[in-house]
């Protein structure tokens, strides 16, 4: 059975860089009624990893994209672990909008599905370390405030991306479990102003990003 796609995420209405096409959460205050993880929102693909095979945005059929090539390797390696998880990364073999600097993988799992719950933040993790693969990174955790969280948001921006080069903003979610229903109230999204929003166009003349070891030290040092 074809299983959903990812879900929108929602901006929140301080969200600099939403568009005509994107939706805002008005009533998003009752997220800072429990712990949250704030995570670095990363300028790739979505795609899913599940036993039937690699999937971007659509689940319609399996993606066959040249870019997702690093996707397919990752699912050969753990297609026989999977069971009904759908690991859910971003994608950064082929470069966007932002090319990293400090890039140390291309898969990095920012959520985990099973059936019709999100796993938790800790599950997460957990499998994560178990696949031998990352989580995208992590800015803070815990409690905010209506306050802090923009504080946050200004300080995880002014410090620019965890893997090199402009931070894109961040994501911050439920660090609980939580129904795929419920998914708009659970995560909510901060995206910089003047994003510039990658579509099809970028894939005409698609180049792979570089990693970390293959940067010359100038390249490291932009």
């Amino acid at each position: 059975m074809q299983s959903r796609k990812y879900s929108r995420t929602y901006h929140f209405p301080f969200s600099p860089g939403t568009t005509s096409d994107d939706r805002i959460l008005k009533d998003w205050e009752g997220l800072l009624q429990r712990p949250i993880i704030m995570t670095e929102k990363l300028d790739g693909e979505n795609n899913c990893i599940k036993k039937e095979g690699v999937y971007a945005r659509s689940h319609a059929a399996p993606t066959r994209n040249p870019w997702a090539k690093n996707a397919w390797a990752i699912w050969e390696r753990v297609k026989d672990s999977l069971g009904d998880f759908e690991i859910f990364g971003e994608n950064l073999y082929g470069v966007h909008s932002i090319e990293y600097t400090h890039l140390k993988a291309y898969f990095y799992i920012f959520a985990i599905r099973e059936g019709d719950r999100w796993l938790s933040w800790d599950d997460v993790c957990f499998y994560a370390e178990v696949l031998d693969l990352p989580t995208v990174p992590v800015f803070k955790q815990g409690l905010f405030s209506k306050s802090n969280i923009i504080t946050a948001i200004e300080e995880g921006m002014e410090a620019g991306s965890a893997l090199g080069g402009e931070c894109e903003g961040f994501v911050f979610r439920n660090a609980a479990d939580f129904a795929v229903d419920d998914f708009k109230y659970n995560v909510l999204k901060y995206v910089r102003a003047n994003h510039v929003k990658t579509d099809e166009h970028w894939t005409r003349n698609w180049h792979r990003a570089k990693l970390w070891f293959e940067q010359s030290p100038k390249e490291r040092r932009a």
